[in-house]
């Protein structure tokens, strides 16, 4: 069947009938403010986010916070208040050269301030959010869940933990202890715990009885045997989108198997990222975001990560809409 007319379809279904997909805004809504601030969390639960996603790293004193990456140059104006702390690490066996968390307390984190890592992102608000922390962000979640009255989840992502555990560090106790301080530690809870590094996952599985999700990026081995062994200790997979639809370039592919496969072997399937912007969004798509994510509604998928979430909740629950 051609991309073109399966959308067609995709969409005439998907409009009568949304799915339960779970809205996961990634690093907030980071398509409309700098990411993983709490503000970008934030507005994403107004645009009808279920779940806010922090990346964890750790200062130097090992207060967990929220950074995509512990290399926070692109991300903050660290190169202009810091600028002799610039150095070369290796991380998970890769040179890098920039301003790292692990060099800074958090009372020198907390004189940073956030900015749009995108060139073609607004900058309109560059230099006004300071980088918050696990706590705080969770704290958010649970103050919106009140305000808005439903519940917002969190999808924390431990970030390097085989280098952060080498250099004195680690993520997981940490992590594990400051969402028992909001009392969430039980499997029904709103909380999945996300890593592409299986052994930060099978650390975690016999501390804790919260949601596990295994990242897979592209070219990952994703066969029943390998599903069948992540199901051992994880509860879902968390997978590039082009795992479950392949792309040649600007064209779709047919979509894959995985997310029956992943169901048959009992793990739940998000995907990521999609995101709005035409570098990003499929032109089979016809510049209409939407469509994407009913196409991967239409197969089946739980949940799905977007730097968009108005996107999200206009495509996934069109009934909400003037609510």
């Amino acid at each position: 069947m051609r991309v073109a007319v399966f959308l067609a379809v995709v969409v005439g279904a998907i409009a009568l009938a949304p799915p339960p997909i779970l809205i996961i805004a990634h690093r907030g809504a980071s398509g409309h403010r700098p990411e993983h601030t709490i503000e970008a969390y934030s507005l994403a639960v107004d645009m009808g986010a279920d779940v806010i996603e922090p990346d964890l790293v750790s200062t130097k004193d090992g207060v967990l916070v929220a950074r995509h990456e512990n290399e926070i140059g692109g991300t903050t104006d660290v190169a202009d208040k810091f600028p002799d702390r610039k150095t070369t690490k290796t991380i998970d066996g890769a040179s890098v050269i920039g301003w790292f968390t692990e060099d800074f307390t958090y009372a020198e984190l907390q004189t940073l301030r956030a900015k749009e890592r995108l060139a073609f992102r607004s900058h309109a608000y560059d230099g006004k959010f300071p980088i918050p922390t696990f706590d705080e962000v969770i704290a958010l979640a649970d103050r919106r869940s009140t305000e808005v009255g439903r519940p917002i989840g969190v999808y924390p992502e431990t970030k390097h933990p085989t280098y952060f555990k080498s250099i004195g560090l680690p993520l997981e106790r940490r992590m594990l202890e400051t969402l028992a301080k909001h009392g969430k530690t039980r499997r029904e809870d709103l909380v999945f715990i996300q890593s592409f590094e299986p052994s930060s996952l099978q650390t975690l599985r016999p501390l804790t009885s919260l949601r596990l999700v295994q990242l897979l990026d592209r070219g990952a081995d994703v066969s029943p045997a390998r599903l069948a062994q992540i199901a051992t200790y994880a509860d879902g997979i968390g997978a590039n989108t082009r795992l479950v639809i392949p792309a040649n370039g600007d064209t779709l592919g047919s979509p894959t198997s995985l997310v029956e496969d992943a169901h048959r072997a009992g793990l739940f399937v998000h995907v990521w990222t999609l995101r709005s912007e035409p570098v990003f969004l499929s032109p089979a798509y016809g510049g209409d975001p939407k469509k994407e994510y009913l196409q991967f509604a239409s197969l089946g998928v739980d949940g799905i990560f977007g730097d968009f979430p108005d996107v999200a909740h206009a495509a996934l629950r069109p009934a909400d809409a003037g609510r």
